[in-house]
């Protein structure tokens, strides 16, 4: 598993948020949880890497299902992830007045489309995975994650169920969540998938080598 990778990721978008929580502090100019989405993008990037098992031909030659160990890199990641996630919006409301007037934002949105965000770049990096560019998944995993979170951020039509405000903290929440459980659903699928999709001219160029 690429700990390395992981653990850069995370830290790189924690000391960031940590250095603009500092100058917020002697600016006196709170940090919004648009701030959290954003030093949380590398760690997004990160996770496109970690569901790639070079030794996968190794691991299909033994009684364990092909699967477990992709499945086993993300259990492990996904501690790291929630670690970085309560870390970042700590940092966050700490930056907030105690006697602020009105209530502070609510937080459960924000995890929410953080963790659709996971899903759709784990589904992103097992399809890529079960494809004939898999040593290329993670680079390919991660700006698809972000082509598809800009899209859910801009486009007027997903805009309305995805982005608080216009929907409400309720619907966001609820419309993320079915995100990630579909991007569960596709990664499940992906990892279960014992092949990979060659083209026709690679296995035709076997064909020619290896005359039968």
């Amino acid at each position: 598993m690429p700990w390395v990778t992981l653990i850069t990721g995370c830290l790189a978008g924690t000391v960031f948020l940590a250095v603009m929580a500092r100058v917020a502090d002697t600016s006196h100019a709170p940090l919004g949880l648009g701030t959290v989405r954003l030093t949380f993008l590398p760690a997004i990037a990160a996770l496109a890497f970690v569901l790639r098992a070079p030794f996968r031909p190794v691991t299909q030659a033994t009684p364990v299902p092909a699967w477990v160990a992709p499945a086993g890199h993300i259990a492990l990641a996904a501690p790291v992830l929630v670690v970085t996630c309560w870390a970042q919006l700590r940092m966050m409301a700490r930056t907030i007045p105690p006697h602020t007037v009105g209530h502070p934002p609510a937080i459960y949105p924000v995890i929410a489309q953080l963790t659709g965000w996971c899903t759709v770049t784990v589904a992103a990096a097992a399809c890529a995975d079960r494809s004939r560019y898999a040593d290329l998944g993670g680079a390919i995993a991660a700006p698809v994650s972000f082509a598809a979170i800009a899209l859910a951020w801009h486009s007027p039509v997903t805009s309305r169920f995805l982005i608080e405000p216009p929907a409400s903290g309720h619907g966001v929440t609820i419309a993320w969540y079915a995100i990630a459980t579909a991007g569960l659903a596709l990664s499940c699928a992906a990892m279960r998938d014992h092949w990979h999709r060659y083209s026709r001219s690679r296995y035709r160029l076997c064909s020619h080598g290896n005359p039968s």
